[in-house]
């Protein structure tokens, strides 16, 4: 077992947990290797410790310190996956120690949140099992991907549960507000030709295209008049577009693929779908919508009592809004109240050369453990 936080980071980053579904650039992925860790970890602390499995080999960890007895619960809620490691210019999984940084995939996000929570645990062992609200530790699966993890947890579990914080990369920050989003795949249709007679054909390149213009101009000036006074406006983004074989080929299918950033007050109004499917029929625009995913802004309350004893814990932590999501807007939709916190700069999630400060990982792992204590005096849930 690893003797120290730092330690214990570094074991977390040398397993690859690496998210199968997007470009992961290593055969070394899922999270059932990085699960089973965990629960020997956590079982050594006292922990009743329950995998399940979400897809196969990829299972939520839910760990229990206290019976369920009735008592007010919360969670600890990192993701156990990590993004891909494709073009990483250090090695994702040495978590090489330099410059008073620890590097690696998923240093940031979110294995550095994690060990924070996790030690923050380990230093409250003799009390977990008696504390007024239950403190759990939840890892979630498929966090980069589709969030199955944290849907899936709260439609089981999320009644047990008051509160809950998800671990990522805030700076030690309160992240109470977070935009959503909806990821739509728009599809043109044509006829393939012969490019030397391309009037023989119809071009669905161009008919996308010409229509995405009218997409981008209306659309967007209309998710312009949806703003929140944290997160600023819902916002549009043409981030993939395909289409066609050959140069000579004329294409007879074409796809875009959108990011709309939804406010609280977009999902509260009727949502950016609906929105969308008026706009193609308003404009009666070639277009048909193929594939639609969405994930929930969130709004947790700024006077909820657990929002507050975080803000209590240190007078360096303050209340901030992301432009992001994460499980945290899942498990809130679901009925469970919930936050992003943990050590470590967003900035750093995802990039080339990932990293997260030594130092700031000891003082999440210390705001965290404060945190545990105060809870020996229970909140007014």
């Amino acid at each position: 077992m690893p003797a120290d936080l730092i330690s214990l980071l570094q074991h977390l980053v040398r397993i690859p947990s690496v998210n199968p579904d997007n470009a992961p650039g290593t055969t070394n992925v899922g999270e059932a290797e990085v699960a089973g860790f965990l629960e020997g970890w956590l079982e050594a602390l006292g922990a009743e410790v329950v995998l399940e499995e979400i897809k196969p080999g990829r299972p939520n960890l839910i760990a229990r310190f206290a019976p369920r007895d009735g008592r007010s619960r919360i969670l600890l809620g990192p993701h156990l996956d990590t993004v891909g490691v494709e073009g990483m210019v250090i090695d994702p999984f040495a978590a090489e120690i330099r410059d008073g940084k620890l590097w690696g995939r998923g240093a940031s996000d979110t294995k550095g949140p994690m060990a924070a929570m996790l030690w923050a645990l380990q230093m409250n062992r003799e009390r977990l099992a008696d504390l007024p609200v239950a403190v759990d530790f939840v890892g979630f699966m498929g966090e980069e991907s589709g969030q199955w993890g944290s849907k899936d947890f709260v439609g089981r579990h999320g009644a047990d549960y008051c509160f809950g914080m998800a671990g990522e990369p805030t700076s030690m920050q309160v992240v109470h507000v977070t935009k959503g989003s909806l990821w739509a795949t728009l599809r043109a249709t044509g006829r393939a030709a012969h490019s030397s007679q391309p009037e023989r054909g119809e071009n669905a390149i161009l008919k996308l295209v010409r229509a995405l213009d009218v997409v981008d101009h209306h659309l967007g000036r209309a998710l312009a008049g949806f703003s929140h006074p944290v997160l600023g406006r819902s916002t549009l983004n043409v981030g993939v577009i395909r289409g066609g074989s050959r140069p000579n080929i004329v294409p007879d299918c074409a796809e875009a693929e959108l990011d709309i950033r939804i406010t609280p007050d977009l999902a509260a109004g009727g949502g950016a779908r609906a929105m969308l499917v008026e706009l193609l029929e308003n404009h009666a625009l070639p277009l048909e919508l193929v594939r639609c995913h969405e994930n929930p802004p969130m709004e947790t309350p700024a006077d909820h009592p657990l929002v507050r004893a975080l803000l209590a814990v240190s007078p360096e932590t303050g209340l901030a809004g992301a432009p992001w999501f994460s499980d945290a807007a899942h498990l809130s939709a679901g009925g469970v109240p919930s936050v992003c916190i943990g050590p470590g700069s967003i900035d750093q999630a995802h990039t080339v050369d990932e990293f997260i400060e030594v130092a700031e990982v000891e003082r999440g792992a210390e705001f965290f453990a404060r945190f545990i204590r105060d809870c020996q005096t229970g909140f007014a849930l």
